[in-house]
């Protein structure tokens, strides 16, 4: 499913944090890395830019060292532009399954993520992005590093629209690649139920939890997988970011743009919010552009 995968490299102990979350990966069939890291046109005209160019490659080679040390098959390559541009170029043109870029952890109130390279990447994407999620605090970072097992408990949102039926096609495929525990989430709109079809919670509740039934029988068909169902009422993006602490979840798997492409309604999506504040992983799942 995601045999090749393409990474966003940068220069910073974080992204060594990030490649050694990649190490379970291999279990969903991973087997081929391109470390990517990009030099602007503004440092190809600077004075320095031989010796930027032999530090980024230097860098580059420091990371392909530790990606092979987990049993990939690793190339490299410094790119001309920009990360947002270059890296959906590469995963289109080249036919890679999957785009990897590190996501900060912060707070509810706090913009350290989204105003950065992962932002860029997944509102040009056209192939999956996965946002590893790395810890700020230099103690609990290296823990993360230790403990890390992106594929450990699965947390996928649904909100039965046909990207999230997209989105589900690569938990199905997961589960027969040896995922180990699922839980399904629909978070009823409590904004949307109330005030004006607060009379229909039953019927709404009785409907959707026979479509999680139903998906769960039918992952629990394809693998010995453990499915819990959750279905509450509230803020969709709330209660899926309240799910990931309560159930210790170490990757969300979500549909992502399923209204349009454009800036404004990404920003306010709940793939974003939840991109935004999770503190687990993600994967997103882009509609497709037709």
């Amino acid at each position: 499913m995601f045999s090749r995968i393409v990474i966003a490299s940068e220069m910073s102990p974080a992204a060594f944090n990030m490649l050694h979350c990649l190490e379970k990966m291999k279990g969903l069939g991973v087997k081929e890395c391109l470390l990517v890291q990009c030099l602007s046109p503004y440092d190809l005209d600077s004075k320095i830019s031989s010796f930027y160019t032999a530090v980024v490659e230097e860098n580059l080679s420091k990371q392909k060292a530790l990606l092979e040390e987990q049993g990939y098959k690793v190339s490299t390559r410094v790119a001309i532009g920009y990360i947002k541009n270059e890296i959906n170029r590469i995963a289109v043109e080249e036919d890679y399954s999957m785009m990897v870029v590190g996501a900060p952890e912060h707070s509810m109130v706090g913009e350290v993520f989204f105003g950065g390279t992962a932002h860029d990447v997944i509102l040009h994407a056209r192939k999956p992005v996965l946002l590893i999620r790395i810890v700020n605090e230099p103690a609990a970072r290296l823990k993360l590093t230790k403990d890390c097992n992106l594929i450990e408990h699965i947390l996928f949102s649904t909100d039965f629209s046909e990207n999230a039926q997209k989105a589900f096609e690569v938990v199905k495929k997961m589960v027969t690649d040896g995922i180990k525990k699922v839980t399904l989430i629909h978070v009823i709109d409590k904004a949307v139920v109330d005030p004006y079809l607060k009379e229909r919670i039953e019927d709404f509740i009785r409907l959707d939890n026979t479509r999680l039934q139903a998906m769960k029988v039918e992952l629990q068909s394809m693998g010995a997988v453990e499915v819990d169902v959750q279905l509450p009422i509230g803020s969709p993006a709330g209660e899926i970011i309240r799910t990931v602490k309560d159930k210790n979840i170490s990757l969300v798997v979500m549909g992502s743009q399923g209204r349009g492409f454009l800036n404004e309604v990404f920003l306010g999506s709940v793939s974003h919010q939840v991109a935004r504040h999770s503190s687990a992983s993600i994967l997103l799942i882009p509609a497709n552009r037709e």
